[in-house]
């Protein structure tokens, strides 16, 4: 079968998709257009006349170039098949997506599928590209994915406060100490509460002592890294992870907030409420044993910052030898 003869086959394959939902076209070894169907047509408004010889690239611009080459390079050199889903490239062909059920995607998601067609010496100087509308699949796919992410960062975050909730937070804490038994990188620990809670609860009520852990909270998340792992411990207890820090600067980071939250102040009622909190440090060490040590020693520390008098910070060292 010769050059000709394989594009008449192929022409003849066309006019039979022209009904069927999936995009085909035929490209030579110049990246010309020889075959283009009905569903090439509607999708970007070109005719196949207006099509045919023109080169793939000055049609479709957004097409890179270098990358499409490479890709199907092996269905000429090599003779196998080439295929693009949609996870990997979401459109090869900039489609605009008139589905009314899939309406939120701008375009249109495909799957590609590349093969060679050989004439009768086994040499490929055509190959045919199938184009696949995948966006109901790809919408689902990606709702479904969305839902999930949503449900997994429910799972794990304290309503009140939007902090990492006790559960999760351990689950970090204990990954943080195994990461420095291998690595050794400084890592310090911070536990606080407010000072005199139950005195707020009894005095303004409990809608009152809400707010003012959640502005607590807020103040927290304002003031910590994108890499620090901040967390509700329990009632009006929180606790800071904070990586590549030693214990000095925990302290400074410890003593920034409690400056902070000192000088907040929550209204409620038409009342004022002040409030301070007391902070515990412990820089972890190849000296402690265990995670739960690791937050036993910081608690150790916010108990002294009680005994002390409150509204200040102490620092627990690791046990000597």
């Amino acid at each position: 079968m010769d050059n000709v003869e394989q594009l008449k086959e192929f022409h003849w394959m066309a006019d039979m998709l022209q009904n069927i939902d999936a995009g085909l076209v035929v490209l030579n070894r110049k990246f010309e257009v020889q075959v283009w169907n009905s569903f090439m047509e509607n999708h970007s408004g070109i005719l196949a006349p207006n099509a045919k010889d023109k080169t793939l690239f000055n049609l479709f611009p957004d097409i890179p170039e270098d990358w499409f080459k490479h890709k199907v390079e092996s269905v000429f050199e090599l003779r196998a098949r080439a295929f693009t889903i949609w996870e990997q490239r979401p459109y090869i062909f900039k489609f605009n997506n008139y589905r009314p059920i899939t309406g939120t995607a701008d375009y249109m998601y495909q799957n590609i599928s590349v093969f060679p067609l050989t004439s009768t010496t086994g040499e490929v100087t055509n190959i045919c590209i199938i184009v696949y509308d995948v966006t109901d699949i790809a919408t689902n796919s990606l709702a479904l994915a969305d839902a999930n992410q949503q449900l997994e960062h429910l799972s794990r975050t304290d309503r009140l406060t939007g902090l990492n909730n006790r559960g999760y937070w351990q689950e970090r804490q204990e990954r943080e100490f195994s990461r420095f038994q291998r690595h050794q990188a400084p890592c310090s620990l911070i536990i606080f509460d407010i000072d005199h809670f139950k005195a707020v609860n009894d005095t303004y009520g409990h809608a009152a002592g809400d707010e003012v852990i959640k502005l607590v909270a807020r103040t927290l998340l304002a003031t910590a890294r994108d890499i620090d792992i901040c967390g509700r411990y329990g009632g009006e207890e929180y606790v800071v992870i904070l990586e590549n820090t030693d214990a000095n600067g925990a302290l400074i980071f410890a003593e920034r907030l409690r400056k902070l939250i000192e000088k907040l102040t929550v209204t409620h009622e038409g009342k004022e409420i002040k409030f301070t909190i007391s902070l515990g440090i412990c820089e972890l060490s190849l000296k402690i044993a265990s995670a739960k040590q690791w937050l036993e020693l910081a608690d150790q520390g916010l108990y002294q910052s009680k005994e002390g008098g409150r509204n200040q910070t102490n620092i627990m060292d690791a046990p000597k030898d």
